[in-house]
């Protein structure tokens, strides 16, 4: 099978399972992983943030994020399709108590016009009040869209202005740094706090990686603790974030490839539907429409392609670092045979 449903389907490599077999480890608990120390160590210079923190999945990461920046009753102000609104089983509220105030972006950006206007007053006691901007780069449900980087700029600038923080959803940030060429530590630069995957693009089997000033980490260690993240030795997984870091983060580039590779031959099938402009990263939203997401689905299976639902009408191809050239060409095939059948 050809699966580009997810880059969360990636397997570790031989020698990335190797460097988990020969980790060095101890007990996470007392802060004495030295494998776990020295990835937290590495991102945290890799970011330029002051300290960070392992922890076992996205979502745990960002809701440790929002849950420091914040207290019970305020909001948090995102575009309508964030992956901490859509896809968190409702941990903002559940977790933290926290509401959200939604607003429609275009491709998952919204303008600091949108958000300014979102912001509730200070005066007003019977609102929630705003206290967090957060954005997704890349964006999900927009189909691996690089956020420019100037409305980040213009966001943290409205954010000091009314006093709020400015929270980045960056699971798939190594994406948008090898699209645009902007490091991640720029990226970063401009949010009190940051999370990134090391299981998606970058192959890692778990984990991901929360970053910001050493108070707000150490509070995240205490909340990580208290549901459950709490880990002992962890240099095993630690140990293969290491590894995806140095070995496959500049490799990306051959993802971004592929998937260009995939949409610019899609583009030209009839009874489908692609804007290229947007397909920016490892992911290919299309529409078909001579038939039904789910046939397309269906369709591409039996013939050895999987795929997955990208929205109301779309279909999502995701490449990652178990996808070669010779996946690609095949894939065109059968997306071939399947429209003109």
């Amino acid at each position: 099978m050809i699966d580009l449903r997810s880059d969360t389907v990636t397997k570790p490599s031989l020698e990335m399972r190797n460097a988990m077999a020969s980790a060095e480890v101890g007990d996470d608990v007392y802060k004495e992983d030295p494998t776990a120390i020295k990835l937290q160590q590495y991102c945290a210079e890799l970011f330029q943030k002051e300290a960070a923190l392992f922890v076992p999945s996205g979502v745990m990461g960002n809701q440790l994020c929002l849950n420091v920046l914040t207290q019970p009753g305020d909001e948090i102000i995102c575009e309508k399709n964030a992956h901490i609104f859509q896809y968190e089983s409702g941990s903002p509220a559940m977790l933290s108590g926290l509401s959200m105030n939604l607003i429609e972006g275009k491709n998952g950006v919204i303008t600091p016009t949108q958000v300014e206007q979102a912001i509730r007053p200070t005066n007003a006691y019977y609102m929630p009040r705003s206290k967090v901007i957060e954005i997704e780069n890349t964006h999900n449900v927009a189909g691996g869209v690089v956020y420019p980087i100037e409305n980040i700029k213009a966001l943290r600038t409205l954010a000091d202005k009314h006093n709020l923080k400015l929270h980045l959803d960056g699971a798939r940030l190594w994406n948008a740094s090898i699209a645009s060429g902007i490091s991640v530590a720029e990226y970063s630069s401009y949010f009190d706090t940051v999370s990134v995957c090391l299981s998606k693009g970058l192959g890692a089997p778990v984990g991901s990686v929360i970053l910001g000033e050493k108070s707000m980490i150490e509070e995240a260690f205490r909340m990580r603790k208290a549901w459950g993240g709490g880990m002992r030795q962890i240099g095993i997984i630690a140990a293969a974030g290491l590894f995806a870091i140095e070995n496959n983060f500049e490799r990306l580039a051959l993802d971004h490839q592929n998937v260009k590779n995939l949409a610019n031959h899609v583009s030209q099938i009839d009874g489908v539907e692609v804007d290229l402009s947007n397909v920016q990263t490892n992911m290919l939203m299309f529409k078909p429409t001579k038939m039904s997401v789910d046939d397309v689905i269906s369709k591409s299976k039996d013939k050895g392609l999987l795929l997955g639902p990208g929205g109301i009408g779309i279909v999502r191809a995701v490449t990652h670092l178990d996808i070669n050239s010779d996946d690609i060409e095949k894939a065109k095939q059968i997306l071939t045979e399947i429209f003109n059948g």
